[in-house]
């Protein structure tokens, strides 16, 4: 980043204008006060409303207070001297890898702005997707790519994984890790927190704490990043944590093109009128800026001179440069000189500047200089400094440069032909990077960026890097394909549909039964255009879909470690599902955290398939479970931890599974932090699964007419399998659901329907046992007077009913979910259903076996796991599916109380009693 020539705004600790007052001040200013925290400006004002202290957190008694003109810090006169908190112009400074933000909107929490340290209108915040920060929309240009660094990129060499800091937002009782009194507040934007480790501190404390970061608590729970390898040169941030970029985030596609055109500072949102002695400006940062009509409106008194405007300018935009080093120019070109003053009567030539009326629109802009310090960053890690700064003058080319700085970075035997400059430009949503030609002239290169925009320039910096050629390795996974096709078959449909280069691109997995294939591309410009094409095309009537998929290095995986791979089904439990995808991106590496939306288990399962050991969350209903265990069923001989423990987040209706596991009858906003941490006590078990054999007759044209579906010909069954009028009920709650989606929201509504459409069916008279055989372990079992058979592999259905019943029997063992036997049970009717629900009955227990056959004599309604149709006369067999799942069943351990220290305390959790 360029500076303005000055020695002291090479450290980011210097204040601008530091050491003293300005002797000079016209009728329309105040004083302005220097301290030693890095960038900030502050003045005396005085206080109308109740008001507390940005560093220490406390009330501010009295009427005066001081308030940095740039981010509204505000502080006691006492705590002036103990500030340690950067101003947000100084924020660029501080960013270590420039890594961009995934802006999404933000919740209804009580939360304050990272930029302005304002409270956030839930109408017009946005809170990244990956880290803590919170911005109003208007405010997001001037953030910066300070987002964590969750994986390596090409060419990276990470010595070491470092604290990532974020101030404010804690989460309430938290306390500092080095003076255990509380660091939150929730009053104002205050205290630091590791957003890896978890650990809070005070802004002043936080300097001596180590840098290395040990990932806390969770450390065998989190995908490391230096194991997570990635190529992201041409995809931003969304594209690469697979965020889905749906309706919500279409407002925000211009958050990098600045404000728009009614943005301005959050206290001047109004024009004052004209007996208060005020006025509005309008300003552009550059030509680009005004092209767009992008704008900040500036207030100021009538009566001030045209540096204190200047200043105004640049604090508005976030630029703690001093104001004689810029401009304002109108429209027209014209200066405002020096000694002018707005609105007096005349100037030094006795000629008024303004009398009645001052232009509509302004450009800043720095003046020409003949030289200009440039700070040059090393593009390697583990340099013991942080930038050189050279001087740029005007025969001074990027050539030149390299040779000035390579020896002050102890590389002066090195070729300079073998380095670059790259140009970064590090905007909050996308880090932009430009490799420099050799004989480009440095000072005209600053003086273009700023005339384009002041504050692309502040965000701008010039790294020096080797200029070897890097391996590229983009890997995407194609889905949405027919399916059950070899490798050669899918390369000629790929070639007919999405040309592509064969000399660029292999298939290095095929998931035929998935109908995807991944592909190695080894040019970051067609992995971009496959990428893209992908979403556009369609094959035999299905769209296809592509995901960026990054590479986990199994070598650098920490001793110990066992990552989650989380899967959440997003619509799952209205909102609650959007939350969850929210906190654990944070909590954990967003490269384990899967969004089931957008290709479904597979995505995460081939990420994971070279992980020797790893578990798996579910956080949905009960159908989402089983589709994860279907797909990972079906690949398990590909990956190479054999048996990953999967636990269950219970989103669903029923959630019968997560019942029989304890973990609850459904989510209801518990700290994801403590089922993280209950996840690495919770205990293995044993879970039977079986497959269902439908060897259904073909359809008549009659059955057609009627609306009968052919159903699968083999089905997996976790929990229960039912005829007859379960299964109804089953089918009508889904037929409601399907026409009016938006109304299951949730579970209290849909227990509701589950009511109405189960009355409904009181007038019917079924005679299932006529119309059906049951033979158990090959001896036939005769049915009693029953409407409905179900049969049970774990002991909760119907939203956790115990339909088998806890009393003994004799003739039957106790129930058990890997004790190979299914449980058969009858019910007579709706009444009964009813009584089972509501613990009065049990149901009518019939036989227990390990092998079913039944004979199908009439069309009738079924249901596995929820998912009813209506099958067809025939034979339907259950058997025992393989090998047993491995399950999490939760520890009955009562857990010690959480604290809001470092490592219990997560701000980021959905707690109700959070904000």
């Amino acid at each position: 980043m360029a500076d303005s020539g000055r020695v002291k705004r090479d450290s980011p600790c210097s204040s601008p204008g530091a050491g003293r007052k300005r002797a000079q001040q016209s009728p329309g200013s105040k004083a302005r006060y220097s301290v030693n925290s890095p960038g900030h400006c502050f003045r005396k004002v005085t206080l109308t409303k109740p008001t507390f202290c940005h560093h220490c957190s406390d009330f501010i008694w009295g009427i005066v207070g001081f308030v940095c003109e740039v981010c509204n810090f505000m502080s006691h006169e006492k705590c002036l001297k103990h500030i340690r908190t950067v101003c947000s112009c100084m924020a660029p400074t501080l960013v270590r890898v420039p890594v961009a933000h995934c802006f999404g909107l933000a919740g209804h929490k009580k939360r304050f702005c990272c930029v302005c340290r304002k409270h956030l209108e839930a109408s017009t915040a946005l809170r990244c997707e990956v880290c803590e920060l919170h911005v109003h929309s208007d405010c997001a240009p001037f953030s910066v790519s300070d987002c964590r660094s969750c994986h390596q990129d090409v060419g990276q060499d990470i010595d070491m994984h470092q604290h990532h800091w974020r101030e404010g937002n804690v989460s309430s009782g938290a306390r500092c890790e080095v003076c255990r009194r509380t660091c939150s507040s929730s009053d104002v934007l205050a205290g630091m927190r590791c957003e890896w480790c978890g650990i809070t501190a005070h802004a002043s404390c936080n300097i001596i704490i180590t840098p290395e970061c040990g990932m806390g608590r969770l450390r065998n729970t989190i995908l490391h990043p230096s194991c997570v390898r990635i190529c992201s040169r041409n995809f931003s941030k969304m594209h690469c944590y697979r965020i889905s970029e749906n309706s919500q985030h279409g407002e925000m596609d211009n958050l990098d093109d600045v404000d728009t055109q009614s943005t301005t500072p959050k206290d001047s949102q109004s024009t004052a009128p004209p007996d208060t002695g005020k006025q509005t400006l309008k300003v552009f940062d550059g030509e680009d800026a005004a092209k767009r009509n992008q704008f900040r409106l500036v207030s100021i008194p009538r009566i001030i001179k045209n540096e204190e405007v200047v200043e105004a300018a640049l604090r508005t935009f976030y630029i703690s440069d001093e104001p004689q080093d810029y401009e304002l120019q109108s429209y027209g070109q014209q200066e405002l000189f020096t000694d002018d003053i707005i609105n007096r009567n005349g100037t030094p030539d006795n000629k008024p500047v303004f009398k009645d009326s001052v232009p509509d629109s302004w450009v800043l802009r720095m003046k020409p200089r003949e030289t200009e310090v440039l700070k040059v960053y090393p593009g390697w890690l583990k340099v013991g400094v942080a930038y050189i700064s050279v001087t740029a003058g005007k025969n001074s080319t990027v050539d030149t440069v390299i040779k000035e700085v390579l020896p002050q970075l102890g590389k002066q035997n090195e070729n300079p032909a073998d380095f670059n400059i790259v140009e970064v430009y590090m905007s909050s949503k996308q880090v932009q990077r430009q490799v420099l030609t050799g004989q480009e002239l440095l000072l005209d290169k600053l003086q273009e960026i700023r005339k384009t925009s002041l504050r692309q320039m502040n965000q701008t910096r010039f790294y020096i890097e080797e200029s070897r050629n890097r391996v590229v390795q983009v890997n995407l996974m194609l889905g949405g394909l027919p399916t059950q096709l070899s490798k050669e078959e899918y390369t000629h449909l790929l070639s007919e549909n999405l040309a592509i280069k064969s000399h660029l691109i292999t298939i290095t997995h095929v998931y035929g039964g998935q109908g995807a294939v991944v592909l190695q591309i080894s040019c970051f410009s067609e992995a971009e255009r496959i990428y893209m094409l992908a979403k556009d095309i369609n094959i035999s009537g299905k769209p296809l879909y592509s995901l960026v998929i990054p590479e986990i290095m199994q070598s650098k995986l920490p001793k110990g470690s066992c990552p989650l791979l989380v899967f959440v089904n997003p619509k799952s439990g209205s909102l609650k599902g959007r939350e969850i995808l929210y906190s654990f991106r944070k909590l954990l590496n967003p490269h384990q955290v899967f969004e089931l939306s957008s290709g479904g288990p597979l995505p995460g399962l081939h990420t994971f398939r070279d992980v020797p050991h790893f578990r798996i969350l579910v956080c949905g209903g009960d159908g989402t479970v089983g589709w994860v265990l279907s797909i990972l069923e079906s690949i398990r001989h590909k990956i190479s931890c054999p048996e990953p423990a999967i636990s269950i987040i219970p989103l669903g209706t029923g959630n019968d599974l997560a019942r029989v596991l304890r973990w609850g009858a459904g989510y209801s906003g518990e700290d994801p932090y403590n089922i993280l941490v209950s996840l690495e006590e919770a205990e293995e078990v044993q879970m039977d699964r079986w497959t269902i054999l439908l060897d259904a007759q073909e359809m008549t044209e009659d059955g057609k007419e009627n609306g009968f579906l052919e159903p699968p010909k083999i089905v997996q069954m976790n929990n229960y399998f039912g005829l007859g009028i379960d299964a109804e009920v089953s089918l009508d709650f889904h037929h409601a659901r399907e026409e009016e989606p938006d109304k299951f929201n949730s579970r209290f509504h849909n227990k509701g329907v589950y009511v109405k459409v189960g009355l409904q069916k009181l007038s019917h008279t079924r005679n299932l046992h006529k119309d059906i055989r049951l033979q158990v372990d090959k001896q036939d079992v005769e049915l009693p007077s029953i409407e409905g058979l179900i049969f049970l592999n774990i002991p909760s259905w119907g939203s956790g009913a115990d339909l088998w019943g806890s009393d003994s029997d004799s003739r039957f063992r106790r129930p058990r979910i890997d004790d190979s036997m299914l449980e058969v049970v009858g019910v007579t009717g709706v009444v009964h259903m009813g009584q089972v629900q509501s613990g009065l009955r049990s149901g009518i227990r019939i036989a227990q076996g390990n092998y079913i056959r039944i004979t199908v004599m009439k069309h009738i309604t079924v249901q596995v796991d929820g998912e009813p149709w209506i099958q067809s006369p025939g034979q339907i067999i259950i058997s025992a599916a393989g090998p047993k799942v491995c399950m999490l069943r939760k520890s009955k351990t009562k857990q010690k109380k959480q604290s809001g220290s470092l490592k219990e305390g997560r701000s980021d959790s959905p707690a109700p009693s959070d904000g």
